[in-house]
């Protein structure tokens, strides 16, 4: 158990750039499942055959990440950008990324006793620059070039019963993926495990999937927003660290399958795995691209505080746990 995941959230992957998470991922599977393909999207779809005349269950994790992009290389040498995904600009102030290859910079604001509305200001993208150290544009241009990649440069750590990185989400579903795959589980349904890209800009892996592989069911294991921090009240609160793996009822633009929703619970009931249901509607998951395919489905997210920002934290039990119910879910007959 978690085997993989410090190296998968070290990997610099924006959505639309996923390369390098996929080859690793390929690597490590390789030899342990019957088939491997990577389709023409870029996600990679990996099939454990099953052991009996079961149906055909989807496991769905993306490789993708949020991160930005250069626009533009400034007159002084410092880049504008966009983000890639949702990032809240009040997250990124200050905070150390990655540009294209190896290139580092900082991403800078203007001071805060230069503000006319001081620190309660919340800047737009087109307010921040990323500084590489380069004195010039030509300087700059020697260095990066406009459509870039950019991402935040955070190193791995654990600490006690947490876990604290970048890109958790949802490098931690890619992570409980490649932790079953490795346990060698058996089943009588064939599993395929789908790493799939640009879910964070659109839900656009999953788009032809549906098309590839007949499926009868589809889990999104996902990573999903806790919380339980000093910005909210608890009443608001989605999922908590430590209360288990989060099944999800319903999400934006989705009403979760009844019947899949009840048996990932039942499933946490039977086993006397701790879980949560996630209470907060706002956010989506690959889930709902499966449903508008036709293909039921559900989701199961592991909580992370500060989700879509430099530095994440999830709960070991939590990704234990979660582990745990897709185990014995994969297990259950009765689909």
């Amino acid at each position: 158990m978690l085997k993989y995941l410090k190296d998968l959230t070290e990997f610099a992957g924006p959505s639309g750039n996923e390369d390098n998470v996929r080859e690793y991922i390929k690597e490590k599977i390789s030899g342990k499942v019957d088939e491997v393909i990577t389709d023409r999207m870029g996600n990679l779809i990996a099939l454990k055959k099953g052991k009996g005349s079961g149906k055909k269950i989807l496991l769905d994790a993306h490789m993708d990440e949020v991160g930005f992009m250069v626009t533009n290389i400034n007159e002084d040498g410092t880049l504008s950008f966009a983000p890639v995904g949702g990032v809240d600009t009040r997250v990124v102030i200050g905070k150390k990324v990655k540009v294209g290859k190896d290139v580092i910079g900082i991403i800078g604001y203007k001071a805060i006793h230069l503000q006319r509305d001081g620190y309660l200001s919340t800047p737009k993208y087109s307010e921040l620059k990323i500084d590489i150290g380069a004195k010039s544009k030509a300087e700059a241009e020697k260095l990066v070039k406009i459509g870039d990649y950019v991402s935040f440069v955070t190193s791995y750590e654990e600490r006690g019963d947490y876990i604290i990185a970048k890109a958790l989400d949802d490098r931690c579903g890619c992570s409980v993926l490649m932790d079953l795959i490795e346990e060698g589980i058996e089943t009588d349904h064939d599993v395929y495990f789908a790493f799939t890209v640009q879910e964070e800009t659109g839900l656009r892996g999953p788009a032809i999937i549906a098309e590839q592989l007949n499926v009868d069911i589809a889990i999104a294991v996902e990573t999903t927003t806790s919380g339980d921090d000093p910005e909210l009240e608890r009443q608001l609160w989605s999922t908590h660290l430590g209360d288990g793996p989060a099944i999800t009822f319903m999400h934006s633009g989705y009403v979760v399958n009844q019947t899949i929703f009840e048996k990932l619970v039942e499933t946490a009931k039977q086993n006397n795995i701790p879980f949560q249901y996630k209470m907060r509607t706002v956010g989506g998951t690959n889930a709902r691209r499966y449903a508008l395919t036709g293909i039921p489905a559900g989701v199961v997210s592991v909580p992370a505080r500060y989700i879509h920002s430099p530095v994440s934290i999830i709960n070991k039990k939590d990704y234990e746990h979660t582990l745990a119910l897709l185990r014995e879910f994969l297990r259950r007959k009765d689909f």
